[in-house]
């Protein structure tokens, strides 16, 4: 009888640490699935570039202006000639043509907008 009920336990025993391993091994799965996330969908990722994607190319300073201003609500980088654009449209002439291109994250999502000034004498 002291045998069974030692049996039992021990088989109890074992069962837990199964079960806690178990448990590990799920918040483990989990955390690396939302480190290894960036917290955009691919549907997300496409719509936030198709709001850039439309500017790519050569374009007109007016129309380069509203691109900067979407650009710093969307807190995605600009460069004009090399230089960092941080919160002004003021380094475009609206009567000069650019040429814009865009850049991408690993992920595939616009992070920098390089504009160059095709006018330049």
């Amino acid at each position: 009888m002291e045998n069974a009920s030692k049996a039992l336990i021990i088989a109890g025993a074992i069962l837990l640490a199964i079960l806690l391993i178990s448990l590990g091994i799920m918040i483990f799965n989990q955390a690396q699935d939302t480190v290894n996330n960036s917290g955009m969908s691919q549907a997300e990722i496409s719509a936030f570039n198709n709001q850039f994607l439309k500017y790519e190319g050569t374009q007109k300073g007016s129309v380069v202006k509203s691109l900067i201003s979407e650009a710093i609500t969307n807190d995605v980088a600009v460069e004009v000639d090399g230089a960092l654009i941080q919160k002004s449209t003021s380094a475009i002439d609206t009567s000069k043509t650019y040429t814009v291109v865009l850049e991408y994250s690993d992920e595939g999502k616009v992070n920098q907008i390089n504009i160059t000034d095709i006018t330049k004498e």
